[in-house]
């Protein structure tokens, strides 16, 4: 999909009323900036296993961490989840195909392309794992957390790596776990793929 497809795309949502649930100044670009894995000075990945695209399913999780909010502490949180996903749990790198952090960036785990380890053997093979960065249990991401996140999925279907028809769960329809915390789940489940 061309750029300028993909803004007609958005601009349809928005007249159509099946946009983000934000206001129309607030729509993110179709791909939105992702800060690559050098730029929060990951070590190169021991991961070979990949997806088959376009992927259906998107599995939403919350650390349950620290939560970040500029570039600076989101980057080194970034690092601590991917130090306790490789360096604790020995995986072949961190278990996230992407992280939302507050500052309303999104940061790259193991990508579009490569499986992640973040929902279960039954899971993993099949969607992509996004982790917003902090607890989201008693209090609700930042509106631009959302937006990031928002734009990242749109971004997936206008690249193809997301099916058009994808569907988002929260990580608490798939596994038995609390993730992505009360509020965050709240939101997603207003979400137009949202699926229980």
């Amino acid at each position: 999909m061309s750029a300028h497809s993909a803004l007609l795309t958005w601009a349809l949502l928005a007249f159509l009323g099946l946009g983000l649930g934000v206001p129309e100044e607030d729509l993110p670009h179709p791909c939105c900036p992702v800060v690559p894995r050098r730029e929060w000075n990951a070590p190169a990945s021991k991961c070979s296993e990949k997806l088959k695209l376009p992927v259906r399913y998107v599995v939403v999780s919350h650390t349950a961490g620290s939560p970040c909010d500029s570039p600076a502490s989101c980057r080194n949180q970034v690092q601590n989840v991917h130090n306790y996903h490789a360096g604790t749990l020995n995986w072949c790198d961190v278990g996230y195909n992407f992280l939302i952090g507050e500052d309303g960036l999104v940061y790259e785990g193991r990508g579009w392309d490569t499986k992640g380890d973040h929902t279960g053997m039954t899971w993993n093979p099949i969607s992509i794992g996004i982790s917003f960065m902090g607890n989201y249990m008693e209090r609700s991401p930042p509106p631009r957390a959302l937006r990031a996140a928002q734009g990242l999925l749109a971004c997936g279907v206008a690249q193809r790596k997301l099916s058009p028809t994808y569907e988002v769960k929260g990580h608490r329809d798939v596994q038995q776990t609390l993730s992505p915390g009360d509020q965050l789940y709240e939101i997603i489940r207003t979400w137009p793929h949202y699926h229980e």
